[in-house]
């Protein structure tokens, strides 16, 4: 077995910065990395592993909603003749460590919470032929038991960590390469579907950690001088623009990109609350190079907001939606039609607010239901109330209606591949969304397309919108004999829809890559252009609750 080998297994269709940052500290400590992608079939990951012998695998398990996938994965792992140290990371085997050690007998071990310094230290130990045992901040089976090392402070300046290890292949929009980035970690927040806060609330240290401007301008500066990188997708849940702090975390960042010449380079995009967009900002950020905003908006009644302890209101979604529309900033956004509280009625408060904020296309329309994931405080709210049914880590609520329940799941498969698949009208708009602003950004203005965009999005959002509403009618007030007649007619009707408007979409697509490459023939300038749809799953799992 080699000494140094080091392997990571992890959904890699988009930049894993957890697993990124371990492996670059790790690189700095002698070690060799493998990056090995979940996606890829069971044989081709054994091969893969069985020639360099690692002397740990780590397997990045985010939600439990995976833990299926990976044991298989560990299983045939095994029986195809690794023996190396398996070890687990991310949110849920932080969270349930004692559960996942069970339900995994395969793994040896579960690195707990932020990660960089434990695992680094327990491939040191493992190494040198140590006692890893005695590592800080990992849990291990012994014997029957279950045994944690205690909890590892979180590192102080995150800028003393070495940049994240990425792919080599970089997804494109338009000829222009794709990276994504983080300005910080944490959440202030504490709303009671997301599992950030309590992900770095356990550990000793603060639970908001924010970069210096001047590093990560110099991080985007060396991705775009030596690789071309010129789109960033920050991947922090709520980057640094709120209040005073974040105005003067704002202004020394463009200050940054203005100082290194790049402002008028590069195109970016970040995720806020909607109480954060402020005209004044994302003017200054859109001198800069913001060319989308991803809104935590989630619900449009005021009762789905208090108990997911948003503190906002729905107007304060509508109007975060306006400012952005009178700037001319393209936008996303994260919604739940779905809650442990929801009714019908609540189900059609949430449509027309739904109407309201992109009947016109600006943005898509998503059909999500908010999950109890470790570490959540709605797991555990419903966990004490005993609404929770199904065998853990896979439980999941009943609506109080069970009409309801029927009602979500004709919706869920009906809409299935409009909302997930690859080539779905929801990662389509968004695709197509993206590679419009790429195109105002590099090449042109892009009116034509962005009005032909927005149509396109509004009718299939109309579409989405009434036959919520005329599914959740028929639930309503027909029988039960006539209600599988209503949901055949839907799911026949989507299927129709759906085509058309994934066409409609991927001919906007074209016709903006044949612009952009116009642009260059005309402008003299060399680029790879055209409808490069694998950055579409770059969108993938965005929404954690969907």
């Amino acid at each position: 077995m080699s000494s140094n080998q080091i392997a990571f297994v992890a959904y890699l269709d988009h930049d894993n910065l957890g697993v990124g940052y371990i492996a670059s500290i790790l690189l700095e400590k002698g070690f060799a990395i493998t990056l090995v992608d979940m996606r890829e079939p069971f044989p081709t990951i054994l091969e893969s592993l069985l020639n360099p012998r690692p002397l740990i695998t780590g397997f990045s398990i985010v939600f439990q909603y995976h833990l299926d996938e990976f044991r298989n994965l560990m299983t045939y792992l095994r029986e195809g003749g690794l023996e190396c140290h398996f070890c687990a990371g991310g949110h849920y085997p932080s969270f349930r460590y004692k559960e996942l050690l069970y339900l995994a007998p395969q793994l040896d071990s579960v690195v707990l919470f932020e990660g960089e310094h434990t695992f680094a230290e327990l491939s040191e130990a493992i190494r040198d032929g140590r006692d890893w045992k005695h590592v800080t901040g990992i849990a291990y089976r012994d014997a029957d038991q279950v045994r944690c090392t205690g909890l590892r402070p979180l590192a102080d300046n995150l800028d003393k960590f070495p940049l994240p290890v990425r792919k080599v292949t970089r997804p494109e929009v338009l000829g222009r390469k794709i990276v994504n980035i983080l300005a910080g970690r944490g959440c202030y927040y504490n709303c009671s579907f997301c599992s950030i806060r309590s992900f770095y609330a356990q550990p000793p240290g603060k639970v908001k950690r924010i970069r210096q401007p001047e590093y990560v301008v110099r991080e985007m500066q060396l991705h775009y001088e030596e690789s071309g990188c010129a789109v960033f997708l920050f991947q922090d849940d709520d980057f640094p623009m709120g209040g005073r702090p974040g105005r003067a975390w704002l202004e020394a960042f463009c200050g940054a990109l203005r100082t290194a010449g790049l402002q008028h380079s590069l195109l970016w995009k970040v995720s806020c609350r909607p109480n954060e967009v402020d005209e004044a900002n994302i003017s200054l950020m859109m001198e800069h190079g913001l060319g989308m905003v991803y809104l935590g908006i989630e619900s449009g009644t005021r009762a789905g907001l208090e108990l997911m302890r948003k503190q906002i209101s729905p107007e304060t979604n509508l109007a975060a939606v306006r400012t952005l529309k009178k700037l001319g900033m393209a936008y996303e956004f994260g919604f739940m039609l779905f809650d442990p509280d929801s009714t019908f009625d609540t189900v059609r408060e949430n449509l027309g607010f739904l109407e309201s904020l992109c009947g016109d296309g600006s943005a898509a329309v998503s059909l999500g239901k908010m999950l109890p994931l470790a570490g959540t405080r709605i797991d555990e709210e419903l966990r004490k109330l005993k609404r929770l049914r199904g065998t853990s880590p896979y439980e999941d609520y009943a609506f109080r209606d069970g009409l309801l329940d029927e009602y979500f799941r004709a919706l869920s498969d009906a809409f299935r591949l409009w909302m997930h698949g690859d080539g779905g009208v929801m990662t389509l708009s968004r695709w197509v969304h993206l590679q419009a602003a790429a195109l105002r950004r590099f090449y042109s203005d892009g009116e034509d397309t962005q009005a032909a965009l927005w149509d396109t999005v509004s009718s299939a959002n109309r579409f989405m919108i009434r036959s919520c509403q005329s599914l959740a009618d028929a639930f309503r007030s027909s029988s039960a004999a006539v209600r599988p007649a209503a949901v055949t007619d839907l799911a026949t009707e989507v299927a129709v829809k759906h085509d058309e408007f994934a066409t409609k979409l991927s001919r906007l697509s074209d016709r903006i890559g044949q612009l952009a490459a116009k642009s260059v023939v005309e402008s003299g300038a060399l680029a790879c252009v055209g409808r490069t749809l694998q950055g579409s799953s770059l969108f993938h799992g965005a929404d954690e609750n969907q």
